[in-house]
């Protein structure tokens, strides 16, 4: 890629992406849909980083001529100066969806060799995913959003506007392709994208996304020291395999909560909000009950003083 003055939009992608370079060791990966942000993304780092970065491009093959459209990314990419390869997966829909096990192959494929993987989210998404986890209902962890870095995934741009991606690209002659799944409304994320921000930026004025935005950094926060709690309580209330029904009900109620989810989590698949409050009436309405149902066919039962998970066969 030629060298030559930046304008504000391309700035904007190198001032957001360089710090984590040295941040980062050694080789980078970065997730290329072809799309606006994560072309933006690997432009940046060609400028910054081609000798460390590789692109990869996840083929879903969920649409007609996907290998066409991938291998075509893929050269737009080496066109810009980035080693670039295809990694076909297959995606398994079971009780999430067929938009979340999409997503769950992307980010395994992409993480397949062990490097950092830097992801093109950007505040406009951290806006969309906060909403989202509102409608969810299930608490603080659901609208802190997107990290900035958990595991191996790194989201440098998740301080910038969809809008500056876009021009970004404009800038340097970069051809996108937008996804048709971005713009079906039979998803909910597109909906909320389509229709409702745009109808609270107009009844709620400007800024709404940053609010979000800001919103979900404050309680990723919140929840960082929360997890620590949640750690050290779990700790004084386990007892081997089961919690002292006594140490729990003295917790403070935010902890409590918190350590039966944590609890159940290496348990059961996918306790919920009402699997926890559940298991919670075990302590605060005990009436001698024979237990409560929870995922898999286990149930958990209040024997002796202790909460405990079994296989359900105990009736």
């Amino acid at each position: 890629m030629a060298r030559r003055a930046l304008t504000p939009s391309q700035l904007s992608l190198v001032q957001a992406t360089r710090p984590w370079l040295t941040e980062l060791d050694g080789p980078l990966v970065v997730g290329v849909s072809g799309g606006a942000d994560s072309m933006a993304l690997a432009a940046a780092l060609a400028h910054l980083a081609p000798e460390r970065t590789t692109a990869v491009v996840v083929d879903h093959g969920l649409q007609p001529a996907s290998a066409q459209v991938a291998q075509s990314v893929r050269e737009s990419v080496a066109g810009l100066g980035l080693a670039c390869r295809v990694e076909k997966v297959q995606v398994q829909p079971r009780g999430e969806g067929l938009e979340a096990a999409a997503r769950e192959a992307r980010l395994a494929a992409l993480a397949a060799d062990g490097h950092p993987v830097l992801l093109a989210h950007t505040l406009d998404d951290q806006a969309e995913s906060v909403l989202l986890g509102l409608a969810r209902g299930s608490g603080a962890a659901s609208l802190q959003g997107m990290a900035a870095r958990r595991g191996p995934f790194v989201r440098p741009l998740l301080g910038l506007r969809r809008a500056t991606t876009r021009q970004a690209c404009r800038d340097w002659g970069i051809t996108v392709w937008d996804d048709p799944m971005n713009d079906d409304p039979s998803y909910l994320r597109v909906r909320v994208r389509k229709d409702l921000l745009p109808l609270l930026d107009d009844v709620l004025g400007p800024g709404v996304h940053a609010a979000l935005a800001r919103t979900a950094g404050l309680l990723q926060r919140d929840q960082e020291l929360l997890g620590q709690l949640t750690e050290q309580a779990l700790a004084r209330v386990q007892r081997d395999e089961g919690l002292d029904v006594a140490g729990l009900a003295a917790l403070h109620p935010a902890l409590q909560g918190r350590v039966v989810h944590h609890w159940l989590a290496q348990r059961v698949p996918s306790p919920e909000h009402g699997h926890v409050r559940s298991v919670l009436g075990l302590v605060e309405h005990w009436r001698g009950q024979s237990g409560v149902s929870l995922p898999g066919g286990h149930r958990a039962r209040r024997v002796d003083g202790l909460l405990v998970v079994d296989d359900g066969s105990a009736g």
